[in-house]
């Protein structure tokens, strides 16, 4: 007992001194990289100090006080003076200038064959659960069949065993699923280390379980005990963005770190079995999947990132009671909980479009277009950039002019939230199809995967072999609130999709042959294949 008490002790001390060599190797390594980093103003501040020192020495003046002194060495020195001053300024300008946001890389998760329905598989099981009535059942396939999704969308098991089990251990293995699938994937795919990311953000809209998503995330990959996480739930299908702008917000403090946002909707968690015609749209619409992005400030990772985060514009309809109410998570009379869609939303959407435009528009559009604005629209095209009728001259509707986004980004990555949201954007920025095939067909293939959306749209773009170094991309987003969210990204160089492949995160490569496909304003379900 003694011996084996002894060697547990020997054991231990060896162990806990490896522990203080490594916290003390880590704290030089921090030590050295802040010394880098701050190199520059280092080496700035003692040339300009000994500068100054060498002149005010050699310095003659009867008058002994040093202010004086100082400025009649200044004023007769003039190319000293501006050296010094533009040295100073370049300090100031670099030791506060916004750090570089890249894009190192994304993953979109890919459920398995075992997870995919069809619009007849999916109205077999609302009809299996057996608490709809005719009436919620005939509503939810008039919808599904005018939705825009295809034949090969996806449900969690728990929605899709008989009986369903919309339960909470169900639906911490769908985010299991979903989560560990996409980091990995992105991981393997950067050849970052885990214990290298300094900052985790994980956003949910309606599951939010106790340890958070988030602390999922740091214990299944052993994050660092000092690693940022955060998770953001309740904002709805454009939480990715916020939090891509959270991320950014906190890559401007913490240097040379990595940041992980991971985006995803929990399918066993929404649910809804009541008949509250508001309420069922979302079962129709509402698909499972998820993905995985890796920012960073490293200066040396631009080489192999594949964007450079230019902009993010985050504007808030909350205040209005229209606004805030138009999604809204709610029991119904029956005491089942539901989200219900207000018929407002989409002239909500519009609007909150208009006011995120508005305030993105001044920072991307060349000013060949802004001048145009103004000649052809006055101020009120200004104002109103998007296609918001007026009253005009005699009672007229006139329709001010629309700024052509096209001159300032190549590629538009909109939220696929549904065929009507879609329409309304496409109508309101006079977008092209080509333009907005990214986004209906990722409404068509994947359905409505909440915040992911804008991933899987990106991917398509870049399965499609159109993303060329210095596009620019711009990424729209609607959510709960209510909120619309954009972000403009620039190319760093061109996406080869050879490279590309369903197991290092993009979901299209294998398929994208057969995109884009015609999709049909009504796609019936067929009835006998219900039965079968």
């Amino acid at each position: 007992m003694s011996i084996k008490s002894e060697t547990n002790e020997r054991s231990s001390t060896i162990q806990s001194a490896g522990h203080r060599i490594c916290s003390i190797v880590k704290l030089c390594y921090q030590h050295l990289m802040l010394a880098v980093s701050y190199a520059l103003y280092l080496f700035l501040a003692p040339i300009i100090l000994a500068t100054l020192v060498l002149h005010l020495s050699r310095h003659t003046s009867a008058d002994d006080d040093l202010i004086v002194s100082a400025r009649s060495t200044l004023t007769a020195n003039l190319p000293f003076t501006v050296v010094v001053v533009a040295a100073a300024a370049t300090a100031v300008y670099l030791m506060r200038r916004p750090r570089a946001v890249y894009l190192l890389d994304l993953a979109c998760y890919k459920p398995g064959a075992e997870h995919a329905v069809t619009r007849e598989t999916f109205m077999r099981l609302v009809v299996g659960y057996g608490t709809f009535s005719d009436d919620s059942l005939a509503f939810q396939r008039k919808i599904l069949e005018r939705s825009g999704l295809g034949q090969g969308t996806y449900l969690p098991k728990a929605l899709t065993s008989s009986p369903p089990n919309p339960c909470m251990a169900e639906a911490r293995r769908e985010a299991e699923a979903v989560m560990f699938g996409a980091v990995d994937q992105l991981l393997a795919k950067t050849g970052v280390r885990a214990g290298d990311i300094g900052i985790v953000v994980v956003n949910s809209g309606l599951f939010s379980p106790t340890p958070s998503l988030s602390a999922m995330i740091v214990h299944h990959y052993k994050l660092r005990r000092d690693v940022s996480s955060y998770n953001l739930a309740g904002m709805g299908c454009s939480a990715s963005l916020i939090s891509v702008d959270l991320a950014k917000q906190l890559l401007q403090v913490q240097r040379n770190t990595y940041a992980l946002v991971v985006s995803l909707e929990i399918m066993a968690a929404s649910a809804y079995v009541g008949n509250t015609r508001s309420m069922l749209v979302p079962n129709c619409i509402f698909r499972m999947g998820g993905a995985a992005v890796l920012l960073t400030n490293h200066g040396t990772e631009r080489r192999r990132a594949k964007y450079q985060l230019l902009h993010t514009v985050r504007t808030h309809q909350g205040a209005d009671d229209r606004a805030y109410r138009c999604v809204y998570q709610e029991e119904d009379e029956s005491g089942h909980v539901g989200v219900a869609l207000s018929k407002d939303l989409m002239s909500v959407a519009a609007e909150a479009l208009k006011t995120n435009i508005t305030t993105l528009g001044p920072r991307v559009l060349p000013m060949s277009e802004k001048m145009k604005m103004m000649l052809v629209g006055g101020k009120a095209a200004v104002v109103q950039v998007l296609g918001v009728q007026q009253q005009g001259q005699g009672g007229s509707r006139s329709r001010p002019y629309i700024p052509d986004l096209t001159t300032a980004f190549e590629h538009f990555c909109i939220h696929a939230g549904g065929r009507a949201v879609l329409d309304t954007v496409e109508r309101s920025l006079d977008l092209s199809a080509w333009h907005m095939e990214p986004s209906r067909m990722t409404l068509y293939r994947w359905g409505n995967t909440s915040s992911s959306s804008l991933w899987y749209e990106l991917a398509y773009t870049e399965a499609k072999g159109r993303v060329r170094r210095g596009h620019r991309v711009c990424q729209i987003a609607f959510g709960s609130g209510f909120k619309c969210n954009s972000a403009v990204w620039r190319a760093l160089r061109t996406i080869d999709p050879a490279k590309e492949s369903a197991a290092a995160g993009n979901p299209w490569v294998e398929e994208i042959h057969r995109f884009p496909v015609e999709v049909p304003q009504v796609e019936r379900v067929d009835v006998a294949a219900m039965a079968s």
